[in-house]
C-alpha cells in the first residue's frame, strides 16, 4: 500500500517523502488505519520493524485536527497553556530519545510541540518545556512519576497513551509504575500497547488496559531476519577475549555490536578492546545519560566501530548498517537473542550475527534453536585450541572459583607417591592423621591447641 493510500495528512506525508520513505511497512500499513479511527491496539513487531512511526504518523493526525478544541479546553483550565494530550512511556532513555527524535523528523510541518524527559540529568530544563507546554510527552516512568509527585505534569487532558516496550518494561520492574501512571490519566482514552514478545504477562496486561483492542503482529516472535547469516563459535569462557578481538581485527567489522549479559561485563570487555587497540565504549544503566548519548553518537557517525551494550541500554539504539552482532554471552532468554540479531540486516541489507558459546551456554542455545526451529550454524574455527579449548559435553558448570580447579591427578601421578616410592594413601594425609605432610609446630609456642 502506497503512502497517499493510506491517509496520511499532507504536512506528515511531505516529511516522510523528504526522508526518502516511498512503502510502508507491514507494521505501519496495518496500524495506521485502526489508530487513526480511535480504537485501542495492542502490536507485536520486532525492532527495525518501523513500530515508532507507525504510531506517530496517525498521533500527529489526531493532534492536529483536535488542536482547535484542545485550545479551548484550555482555557477553560488556566493551570497550563498548552495540554498533554498525548503520554508516551518507554523503558529506557535511548528509546525515549529516539521516539522524540520522530516525532521531530514526522511533525516538523505541524505547529505542535513535544519533548522528552528521563533520570540521569538535570530536571530543570525539562521542566521548563514542560511548563511552556507541550502536545505530546514521551517519558521513562520513573522521572514522570517524580515530577508528577512535585506537581510539575498534569495528565488530567490526555486523550492518548502508548506504552511501548511493553515486555522490557515487564523485564524491568516497571509494572507497579505503569499502574501508578495510568492512575493519573483519563480512563477515557485511546491506549496503544507495543511489545516484540508476547509471553502471558504482556496479555494480562493489556486485558487490564485496553477496551476491544484491535490486534496486529506482523511477524511471529520465533522469526528472524531472513537477511542476518548466523553463526555459533563454541568456546570456552577464558577464550572469549581472545576470539572477540581477534574477529574484530578483520576490516569488514565495520560497525560492530557487541552483547553482554551484564553491565560489569561490558566494562570488562570494552576495556580489554581498547588495550588492545581497538577503539570501544559500553553503554548500560550505570552510564551518565552524557557518557550514553556520546558513545552513541560516536557509533552512529563511524567514529567508533564497536560499542558494547547490555540488552537494557540496547533498547532504543537504531542505528543504520549494523554490519555484525556480536553475543559475547548467550542471553537466557531466547527471544531476547531475536531483539539482539535484529540489530543488523535491517531494511534488506545483509547483516551477520555470530554467537560465542561456552559449556554453561548449551541450554540456552538450545533453547534459541527451539524457538528459531531450527539449528544454527556451527563455525568450526581452529583459533588458538590451547587457549580456548572446545567445551566437552558434560563439562560442569560454573561454580565460581570450582569451575578453574585444575583435574584431579590419577594415581600414578609422580606426585601421588609418597616418601618411598610407591603409590598409597600416606601421600596425602593430613597433619591430623600422622602421615608424612605433617607439619608439626614450634615447642614452648603457644598456639590452636596448645595451652599455656
Amino acid at each position: 500500500m502506497p503512502f497517499q493510500k493510506m491517509g496520511l495528512i499532507e504536512p506528515v506525508a511531505k516529511a516522510v517523502r523528504a526522508e526518502g520513505y516511498t512503502q510502508p511497512t507491514a507494521i505501519q500499513s496495518k496500524t495506521y488505519a485502526p489508530i487513526a479511527e480511535g480504537r485501542d491496539l495492542l502490536g507485536c513487531a520486532q525492532t527495525g520493524t518501523g513500530k515508532t512511526a507507525a504510531f506517530s504518523w496517525p498521533i500527529l493526525k489526531r493532534l492536529h485536527e483536535g488542536t482547535e478544541a484542545a485550545k479551548k479546553r484550555a482555557k477553560q483550565d488556566r493551570r497550563t497553556r498548552r495540554p498533554i494530550r498525548c503520554l508516551i512511556l518507554s523503558p529506557t532513555r535511548e528509546l525515549a530519545a529516539q521516539i522524540s527524535d520522530s516525532f521531530t523528523t514526522y511533525g516538523r510541518n505541524l505547529p505542535l510541540k513535544h519533548t522528552v524527559i528521563f533520570g540521569g540529568v538535570g530536571q530543570t530544563p525539562q521542566v521548563e518545556k514542560i511548563k511552556a507546554g507541550v502536545d505530546t510527552l514521551v517519558a521513562t516512568p520513573g522521572r514522570l512519576l517524580d515530577l508528577i509527585g512535585q506537581g510539575h505534569v498534569k495528565l488530567d487532558h490526555v486523550e492518548v497513551f502508548v506504552l511501548d516496550e511493553a515486555d522490557r518494561m515487564l523485564d524491568m520492574g516497571f509494572i507497579h509504575d505503569i499502574r501508578k501512571v495510568v492512575e493519573h490519566i483519563p480512563t477515557k482514552r485511546q491506549t496503544l500497547m507495543f511489545s516484540a514478545t508476547m509471553p502471558g504477562e504482556i496479555r494480562k496486561l493489556a486485558d487490564t488496559l485496553l477496551t476491544d483492542p484491535v490486534s496486529v503482529s506482523v511477524a511471529p516472535t520465533s522469526s528472524a531476519a531472513e537477511t542476518v547469516d548466523q553463526t555459533i563459535y563454541h568456546i570456552a569462557r577464558k577464550g572469549k577475549p581472545l576470539l572477540l578481538e581477534h574477529l574484530l581485527m578483520g576490516d569488514d567489522f565495520s560497525r560492530t555490536l557487541v552483547f553482554s549479559r551484564t553491565k560489569r561485563g561490558a566494562d570488562r570487555i570494552t576495556k580489554r578492546l581498547n588495550r588492545a587497540g581497538i577503539t570501544a565504549a559500553a553503554i548500560h544503566s550505570d552510564k551518565s545519560q552524557g557518557a550514553r548519548t556520546r558513545a552513541l553518537d560516536m557509533f552512529k557517525s563511524g567514529k567508533m566501530r564497536v560499542l558494547v551494550a547490555s540488552d537494557i541500554a540496547a533498547r532504543g539504539i537504531d542505528v543504520e548498517q549494523v554490519s555484525h552482532v556480536i553475543n559475547y554471552d548467550l542471553p537466557n532468554e531466547p527471544e531476547t537473542y531475536v531483539h539482539r540479531i535484529g540489530r543488523t540486516g535491517r531494511a534488506g541489507a545483509e547483516g551477520r550475527a555470530i554467537s560465542f558459546c561456552d559449556t554453561d551456554e548449551h541450554d540456552y542455545l538450545r533453547d534459541i534453536e527451539r524457538l528459531l526451529k531450527k539449528a544454527i550454524p556451527v563455525f568450526a574455527h581452529h583459533f588458538s585450541e590451547h587457549a580456548c579449548p572446545l567445551p566437552t559435553a558434560h563439562a560442569p558448570r560454573d561454580k565460581g572459583k570450582q569451575a578453574h580447579r585444575s583435574p584431579k591427578r590419577p594415581n600414578s601421578h609422580p606426585r601421588n607417591r609418597n616418601r618411598n616410592g610407591k603409590r598409597g594413601q600416606g601421600s596425602r594425609k593430613s597433619p591430623q592423621s600422622g602421615g608424612p605432610n605433617r607439619k608439626h609446630k614450634p615447642k614452648g609456642k603457644p598456639g590452636r591447641g596448645v595451652k599455656r
